[in-house]
Order: C-alpha cells, then sequence, then structure tokens
C-alpha cells in the first residue's frame, strides 16, 4: 500500500493538465487534479481559436512540431470515441504578393520535414475553385487541420480521469510543495477547506500562473523559472454568412501563426487572434481593432462587408518570449533540467499547446518515468 495520499498530483484543470492527468491515471497511478478555479478549463484553455493543428511551422526537433504531430493523431480518436465534435475541415494557407509567395516553399519543407501528412501545393485556380471567394497567388492545403470542442475535450478528460478512481479538485489552489526527505512531495492546497497531502509525483500544468506556481515549489531554484510575457490576442465575429468551409491562415507572423479565419461548429465565421504583448489580464476587445483586422482580412477575402466585424472575445497566452525576442520551444523541465525527483513543471504551454495536449501527457508520464 502507497505511504502517499497520492500517486500522482497534477496542478492546472485546462486541457494540457488533464491530459496529464488522464496519462498518469492511465498508467494506474492514484491521481489528483489541483484547479484554483471553480470549473476546469477557464484559463488559457477557454479563450482560444479551438483548431486542430497541423503541425506545419515549427522548428525540426523542436518539442512544438513532434508533439504536435502526435498529439492530432490521437487528437481525433480520442474526440470520435467519446462523441465530442470537431470537423476535420482542413486548412488552406494562402500567399498574397513577392514577399508572402517567397516563403512558401521554406514552410512546405517544413510542414514535410515534420511528417505533417497530405500536404499539398495549390495554384491560384486550385485554391479558388475549393473556396470561390478566396482570394491567392498560391496556397498550401493541410487536409489535417481542423476545428473542435475544447471544452466537450476537457469534460471528456475529467471523466477519464474520475472513472480510474482519480479526482479534480475544484476551487482548489495550490500553495507550495516540499519535497519529502525519502521521496516525494508534501503540496499545500487552499481554498475554503485547506489541506496538506503528499503525492509521489508532481506536475505543474497551471498555464498563465506557471512562473508563480514553480517559485511556491521549495527547491525549484528562481533562476530556472523563465521570465513570463503575456501575449493578448482578440477575435471579431462575422455578421453573416461565413464565406469558407476550411480554415484559411495567411504565412505565420513573428511570435504568432496570426489572424486567420476559422468557421466554427456552429456555423459561424470568427477571425482572431492578432498579437498584443500586454503587462495585466486584460480580456476586453476595442472595436476600433475592428479597421485593423478588415484591412489584414481583405488580403484574402476582399468581399468582407463593410461593418459586419462584430468584437467577441479576447485570450492571453503564456508567452517565454518578448516582442523582439525569437518566439522559443515549450518547456517540458523534469529531473534532468531541475534535479528534483518526481517533479515536472511546463512553461511556456502555448498553441498549438491545445493539439498537443494527449502527447504532452505522454510526455510528461515518460519524464517520470512511467
Amino acid at each position: 500500500m502507497s505511504v502517499f495520499d497520492f500517486d500522482a498530483m497534477v496542478v492546472g484543470a485546462g486541457a494540457v493538465g488533464l491530459a496529464c492527468g488522464y496519462a498518469l491515471a492511465a498508467r494506474g497511478q492514484s491521481t489528483l487534479v489541483l484547479e484554483a478555479g471553480p470549473r476546469i478549463g477557464e484559463g488559457v484553455s477557454a479563450r482560444n481559436s479551438e483548431v486542430v493543428h497541423g503541425g506545419l511551422y515549427y522548428p525540426t526537433g523542436s518539442l512544438k512540431a513532434r508533439l504536435c504531430v502526435q498529439g492530432r493523431r490521437a487528437l481525433y480518436p480520442f474526440l470520435e470515441a467519446h462523441g465530442v465534435a470537431f470537423d476535420r475541415c482542413g486548412k488552406l494557407v494562402v500567399f498574397n504578393g513577392p514577399e508572402e509567395l517567397g516563403r512558401l516553399d521554406g514552410i512546405l519543407a517544413q510542414a514535410r520535414t515534420n511528417d505533417v501528412e497530405g500536404m499539398a501545393l495549390l495554384s491560384a485556380a486550385q485554391a479558388h475553385a475549393l473556396e470561390p471567394d478566396l482570394k491567392c497567388d498560391a496556397a498550401l492545403l493541410s487536409p489535417e487541420s481542423g476545428v473542435f470542442d475544447s471544452h466537450g475535450y476537457m469534460l471528456a478528460l475529467q471523466g477519464e480521469i474520475e472513472s480510474r478512481g482519480g479526482t479534480v479538485a475544484l476551487s482548489t489552489p495550490f500553495e507550495g510543495a516540499e519535497p519529502l526527505a525519502g521521496g516525494g512531495w508534501r503540496v499545500r492546497a487552499g481554498g475554503s477547506e485547506p489541506i496538506v497531502l503528499t503525492a509521489a509525483r508532481l506536475v505543474t500544468a497551471p498555464g498563465l500562473d506557471a512562473q508563480a506556481v514553480a517559485a511556491r515549489i521549495s527547491g525549484f531554484t528562481a533562476t530556472s523559472i523563465p521570465e513570463a510575457h503575456y501575449g493578448k490576442g482578440v477575435y471579431f465575429r462575422l455578421s453573416g454568412r461565413a464565406p469558407f468551409a476550411r480554415l484559411v491562415y495567411p504565412p505565420p507572423i513573428h511570435g504568432a501563426l496570426g489572424t486567420h479565419y476559422r468557421r466554427d461548429l456552429g456555423g459561424q465565421a470568427v477571425f482572431g487572434p492578432d498579437l498584443e504583448f500586454v503587462e495585466t489580464l486584460d480580456y476586453s476587445v476595442d472595436p476600433d481593432r475592428a479597421v485593423v483586422f478588415a484591412d489584414y482580412i481583405r488580403r484574402f477575402w476582399p468581399g468582407l462587408p463593410e461593418g459586419a466585424l462584430q468584437p467577441d472575445y479576447a485570450g492571453i497566452r503564456p508567452k517565454l518570449h518578448g516582442p523582439d525576442q525569437p518566439q522559443p520551444d515549450f518547456r517540458i523541465d523534469g529531473p534532468q533540467a531541475h534535479g528534483l525527483d518526481g517533479l515536472v513543471v511546463l512553461f511556456g504551454i502555448e498553441s498549438p499547446g491545445l493539439t498537443s495536449s494527449l502527447a504532452i501527457g505522454e510526455e510528461v508520464a515518460g519524464r517520470l518515468g512511467l
């Protein structure tokens, strides 16, 4: 019989934290997931594009490249098995003008290096045949990209954890942890009924709070904690008929994939996100940004009607880089990185974290020796 209250404890019940909990519970670990908020998935996981990413752009050998493709391949069967809605609609990366066309070959080559299935180069006429309202000089088709119900997905993960005897504890913020002399962790949780529990293994995946949570772990050195940056992105919804069946993406911008189009599962068109580095968690949407959005969108959809964009919502991404810095890889820091047995700490899990989540869970379990 275990000397610990739990075999494994996870901090954060967003998509990635729940996927970690699922991977651990599936390996027979008694698992507790701590969530500071009153519901699962109310942070980064609640304010995203709900896109299943193909894995086209990420650098060779990066965690993002590997885990995005692995995660996507696992995600569709999981969604289907659990009755979670999705649309494997495909994505068109559109190129207009000489500067964008100059990036096409590099993006296609990177996608094929990353083992993204079914990539195809389309002429303007071929792209127009698929999407008659689309304007481009050329396009890349990624047939495995899509959209899905991210909240339904997180509920399914929670159900998997609980069906294996695990627990998702809501309104139970992580207050701190100390390594035990014989191995394992003592974890302090707050809320209306504060409690101290022990676990053999500890995983932190709290999204925007990753740095603050890591700082509350005894023995985790301050120099091991990367600087946190907030990347805000806003979305606008289209009044009227959705113009395209597929996702439409211009080439990525510095630090993000850029403002794109999707038709959500309700059949409505949504554009976003843009990228603005901010200092506070401000989720307001400035209606005046519609002008900038409209100019950007008309590069690939000249038919956008005047005044058709309505402010929708905003999300904030946990970035590990500032405005003028290169975008780094995911940070999944296990004992080899920080020297603390039985601990995995996640930093900077932004896009494609949602698509990658099942694979991230598997990666975390592996780094814990399971």
